[in-house]
């Protein structure tokens, strides 16, 4: 598997953000909460993108959901080896392949699994996640496990459909939210596909399709193409949703 020439392309996005930088389970974490009350024993999981811990439109999204009532955990889980932000930059010649093959689950997982056990030690009982790109394969891997009550994801990066959407099906009980687009990581013959496997899903299944948007549009999006700011905001908005519904 790979990822594609957008999911490394975007623009960062103007905002000072407002959360802190946690250690939990040895790993560095970025870390927003409500200044509401809120359960104690719910967090939101955060799963980044290739760029990682250092791209501010990530941060700022982990605020706009603990603005919304949402404990939110963004973990370091490429453990201090993100994607350059000057990969952003035209006339990048950065090699993603190289750099996905020092990536994979079995280096990356182990630190997200950290994480989790250390929050459960301090009395979180309940998961959600939402992913982006990279971080919506783990929405499913979590999800498989049963890690997770509730899962959203927008464009996700290196699913095989049909057996995730299959294997999701027949292990998992976490409601799903996909935000899509058009996507060179997911064709609109393996969308269709995604609808079809989840016809009749008890837990709970919805995917939006954005118009005018590209993979990369719900955390790298250019916003100021009106339309794919009326995407990034329509994704977080059903993503909220989504999880006052089912969290």
């Amino acid at each position: 598997m790979s990822l594609c020439n957008d999911c490394i392309k975007g623009v960062t996005h103007e905002g000072t953000p407002t959360g802190k930088i946690e250690t939990i389970g040895g790993v560095e974490c970025y870390v927003a909460t409500p200044t509401v009350d809120y359960p104690k024993d719910k967090v939101l999981l955060f799963l980044m993108d290739a760029f990682g811990l250092q791209l501010p439109n990530s941060q700022l999204l982990v605020d706009d959901f603990a603005r919304n009532g949402f404990k939110t955990v963004l973990p370091d889980y490429y453990n201090g080896d993100p994607v350059p932000l000057n990969v952003l930059e035209p006339g990048s010649t950065f090699d993603t392949a190289k750099w996905l093959g020092n990536h994979t689950a079995a280096h990356t997982r182990p630190i997200l699994d950290s994480v989790i056990e250390a929050l459960k030690a301090e009395g979180v009982m309940f998961f959600a996640a939402v992913g982006y790109c990279f971080g919506g394969r783990y929405v499913f891997d979590l999800a498989f496990d049963n890690v997770i009550v509730a899962a959203a994801t927008a464009h996700p990066s290196l699913l095989q459909v049909p057996a995730d959407p299959e294997k999701y099906i027949a292990t998992s009980k976490a409601p799903l939210l996909i935000n899509s687009s058009v996507d060179t990581m997911m064709s609109p013959e393996a969308q269709a596909q995604l609808d079809e496997i989840f016809k009749g899903f008890a837990p709970g299944y919805k995917r939006n399709f954005y118009d005018g948007c590209e993979h990369g549009f719900a955390v790298r999006g250019d916003l100021s193409n009106p339309k794919i700011k009326a995407g990034k905001e329509g994704a977080f908005e059903e993503t909220v949703k989504w999880f006052k519904e089912y969290f």
